[in-house]
């Protein structure tokens, strides 16, 4: 499979760092290198592109100018967002799936999101994907309550609905959603995940889950100062002293 990408970059080193690092993979064929979004623009209303190395911060537009152009189509490109910071733009990109570069290059990371997008695009998974950049564009890259969730797994992007998830168990910088007959990964930090599920429907009972609150079934003593739920799908999820009040006033 030949994968046909660009490279968008004002700084004339980091699109030659790129296009250099970029040799090692066999199988992607650089179409063209631009210093701004407004050449990128004309080349991409006149070729057929698969991946977009799109930096963020240029002087005269935003990379994320041309993300949101590129978000109504059906079928975009897939874009890898190249930036130099920061935590909440990065956390945003987690967030709605979508791959990122930090600057200065890293070779691994660069092997990652090239296998990433290759994976994509044999999986045909640009309708996912697109789906997931209009989530992003929408938001504004600001995380929100939301109704659904993009996910990432090998080779392609489930949305899941909210109303589908009976509890979230933290997993380090992952967040496992539970959905009843299965679980799903999800990279997202527990306190990120809780900031976008409603309210009135998720609660937190430890630091390390959230439950829905329709979920619940009932509440035991572990004998040990200790104590635990039982959900209606199943799972048994223990509850920390912290948020024992809480739990038996949404009981």
């Amino acid at each position: 499979m030949t994968v046909r990408y660009l490279i968008v970059d004002d700084e004339p080193p980091g699109r030659t760092n790129l296009r250099l690092a970029m040799r090692a993979h066999a199988g992607w064929q650089l179409a063209a290198e631009y210093a701004s979004t407004e050449e990128a623009r004309a080349a991409l209303a006149a070729q057929e592109i698969d991946v977009v190395f799109l930096d963020i911060q240029m002087p005269f537009e935003s990379g994320l100018v041309l993300a949101r152009e590129l978000a109504r189509l059906r079928e975009p490109p897939l874009i890898v967002f190249v930036t130099a910071h920061s935590a909440h733009a990065i956390e945003a990109f987690d967030l709605h799936a979508l791959d990122y570069l930090l600057k200065p290059l890293d070779d691994a990371r660069l092997a990652q999101a090239v296998e990433r997008s290759a994976a994509m695009l044999r999986g045909r998974q640009r309708t996912a994907y697109g789906a997931a950049l209009r989530d992003y564009a929408a938001a504004d890259g600001a995380p929100r309550r939301v109704d659904h969730l993009n996910v990432r797994s090998v080779g392609s992007i489930e949305r899941i609905a909210i109303e589908e998830i009976c509890w979230v168990e933290s997993a380090g910088n992952y967040a496992q959603l539970h959905l009843g007959a299965r679980t799903v990964l999800h990279r997202i930090t527990l306190n990120a995940m809780e900031a976008l599920l409603p309210l009135d429907a998720f609660l937190r009972v430890h630091r390390g889950a959230i439950v829905r609150r329709d979920q619940i079934v009932r509440l035991d003593s572990t004998g040990e100062a200790g104590w635990r739920l039982h959900l209606r799908c199943g799972g048994v999820v223990a509850v920390s002293e912290r948020y024992l009040d809480a739990v038996r006033a949404a009981m």
